[in-house]
């Protein structure tokens, strides 16, 4: 047991060595600003919007596994390591779980789930004229014109198709996503010589081939934007965060935001909601950025994100992710996993999901604390969930 006693024994406290690692990540991803420093992302001062009851999940529906075998909703929650479940359909909830004992108002860390709403955030400013999507990076940062993001554009950047060296292997303590953990302090700093920030880290990358010319998951990706959004807006992220999305959803609590020793925000994964709220994000993106009536979202954006650009799914195929996600691709830091169905798909490593589809009215979150960043077998196996509980609500 993680942080239980007063005080709680030393084996039992987290440090910065082991709070992503099971099994103290079931009480940190859950305990965000304990760990890190956070800023507040405000909710505003708007009513929360209604989630009203509804009916019609059955859990025990019949799910066949990556594996061959044939299993549950249920027994996918109960495997998966869920820490929180949520199921809406027209605009209902019709099942809310907290497997772990999460309080309902508790924030859960999103991962790189951030990702999706940084990009929300683009687009907003590209509404309003503030951003123009197919300028270099560098425009807007001049400091990234001797680093390898030098004629960069944002689409490139928005798309993960900047041609920048940066690794994404998670269990590879030298890649570069570990080293930045060790810059901006979520990890105990074991290599000389890094920067104490995550800005002046994001200088120091070179590019390895041509932008715009193939897809390659990065994180800095969405660093650069979040980066872009503050110096193009002159406001930093937890007041443009709170600002342009977070106060206009009805969000019922505030969103946390890690920040590094600088005070800028972790963008491409360090933001904590509770699930309510992040189905409330996911129900605005299903009815194409809009709330109440309002546009949140531009709807042009929301629709780019599902139709992708003509060479989009060839070049997320010839990345190798096609064996997982076959016919998929990935634009405006969204997910689109499938070419034959609209779904919107918001993703974080260690199981964080909200899934958006439209045709079947049906928005799913789910939290989780997988022991490994990455696992396609956890992965698959609530994507088949996800789909058995679409259809049955579709039909029935």
């Amino acid at each position: 047991m993680t942080m239980i006693g007063f005080p709680p024994a030393v084996e039992h406290r987290w440090s910065l060595a082991n709070w992503q690692n099971a099994p103290v990540n079931r009480w940190s991803f859950q305990h965000l600003r304990e760990v890190v420093p956070t800023a507040r992302v405000s909710r505003g001062v708007s009513a929360a919007r209604p989630l009203p009851q509804g009916s019609g999940f059955h859990e025990h529906q019949v799910v066949w596994r990556l594996d061959g075998s044939a299993g549950t909703v249920a027994a996918v929650i109960a495997d998966t390591y869920t820490d929180g479940f949520l199921v809406i359909h027209d605009g209902r909830i019709v099942a809310e779980q907290y497997p772990t004992g999460m309080p309902p108002d508790r924030t859960h860390m999103l991962m790189s789930v951030s990702k999706s709403l940084v990009g929300c955030v683009v687009g907003i400013l590209a509404e309003q004229g503030a951003l123009a999507l197919d300028s270099a990076v560098d425009y807007y940062i001049p400091e990234l014109a001797s680093t390898g993001y030098r004629g960069a554009t944002l689409r490139d950047v928005l798309d993960m198709r900047s041609g920048v060296a940066f690794s994404e292997e998670y269990l590879d303590p030298t890649a570069e996503v570990r080293l930045l953990e060790q810059v901006i302090g979520w990890a105990p700093r074991m290599r000389a010589g890094l920067p104490f920030s995550t800005y002046e880290y994001l200088t120091t990358l070179r590019a390895k081939r041509d932008h715009g010319a193939a897809f390659e998951y990065r994180s800095c990706e969405t660093d650069i934007l979040g980066w872009v959004c503050e110096r193009a807006s002159g406001i930093r992220m937890p007041e443009l965060l709170s600002s342009l999305l977070w106060s206009r959803i009805g969000a019922e609590q505030d969103m946390d935001a890690a920040v590094d020793p600088a005070g800028a925000v972790f963008h491409d994964g360090g933001l904590a909601a509770t699930l309510r709220d992040l189905g409330r994000f996911g129900q605005m993106l299903l009815e194409r950025g809009a709330v109440a009536g309002e546009q949140v979202v531009p709807d042009w954006w929301i629709a780019d994100s599902y139709a992708g650009a003509s060479h989009s799914r060839q070049v997320f195929a010839a990345s190798g992710n096609d064996g997982w996600l076959p016919g998929g691709m990935y634009r405006n830091q969204f997910w689109l996993p499938s070419a034959t169905r609209e779904v919107l798909l918001c993703l974080g490593i260690h199981g964080q999901m909200i899934w958006v589809e439209p045709a079947r009215r049906l928005v799913v979150v789910k939290l989780s604390s997988w022991p490994l960043p990455q696992d396609v077998s956890k992965l698959l196996d609530t994507f088949a969930a996800i789909d058995m509980i679409g259809l049955q609500l579709h039909l029935g």
